[in-house]
């Protein structure tokens, strides 16, 4: 499945989730300008998933529709490519990407891609994002959760890094 989605420049208000043809297939509630917390809603305006740093915690937790933690994005170090990993239940998920690179893979423990996706938008433009998803074990809409968790990680990231001394 493929799909686009994208983050608002503020962190704040409704994002519109679209397949390839521009058919809406749901949103994401991008909860507040001062914060890196979503929730993502499915075709029927259902809540599916959320994602939202913990208190003093630069790891992004995805929560199911009850607030329970599913899975958990967090940086791995890596001087020649972005890394991150998500743990989802008794699973472990590696999201790679080149340096210098917009394009991210998501593989599985025995090094499967599962998921593709990469950053569409301008550089001075929110992120935007193509997503597609190859497994049928993962669902699109926690991947986007994922993406998104990712997302967020890198501006703290940016953030610290324009910030410092």
């Amino acid at each position: 499945m493929e799909l686009y989605f994208r983050d608002h420049f503020f962190n704040a208000g409704l994002t519109e989730i679209v397949d390839a043809s521009g058919n809406e297939l749901g949103h994401i509630d991008l909860k507040s300008a001062f914060g890196s917390s979503l929730d993502i809603y499915g075709p029927s305006s259902k809540l599916i998933y959320s994602g939202k740093f913990p208190m003093f915690s630069n790891k992004w937790n995805v929560l199911d529709p009850q607030g329970e933690t599913i899975g958990i994005v967090r940086s791995r170090m890596s001087f020649f490519e972005k890394k991150f990993e998500y743990q989802a239940r008794s699973n472990l998920f590696t999201i790679v990407s080149p340096a210098f690179s917009r394009d991210f893979m998501i593989e599985d423990e025995r090094e499967e891609t599962v998921a593709t996706f990469e950053k569409i938008s301008g550089f001075f433009s929110s992120g935007a994002y193509r997503l597609q998803n190859i497994s049928s074990n993962m669902d699109s809409y926690e991947l986007i959760a994922v993406i998104m968790g990712v997302h967020s990680i890198r501006k703290r990231q940016n953030q610290a890094a324009n910030s410092a001394p």
